[in-house]
């Protein structure tokens, strides 16, 4: 039994976007769908680039978000 992609990949959890307004959820979900495609497809044989793949695309949607902030 595998163990849920989170477990392997605590930095999804800052992708989530559910607790936010309406206007900052359109804005934060296309970073969270392609976290989650990265974390699962990407080949494994070089994990530290998809560590910094996700590490960079979190600061991505970080700025993208607070473009949208009012």
């Amino acid at each position: 039994m595998s163990q849920p992609i989170e477990q392997s990949f605590p930095i999804l959890v800052f992708f989530r976007y559910d607790h936010l307004p309406e206007h900052l959820k359109s804005a934060s979900k296309p970073f969270c769908d392609l976290a989650y495609q990265v974390a699962k497809e990407a080949p494994t044989h070089h994990i530290s680039e998809k560590i910094t793949a996700l590490r960079k695309l979190l600061e991505a949607k970080d700025a993208a978000v607070r473009c949208y902030v009012h």
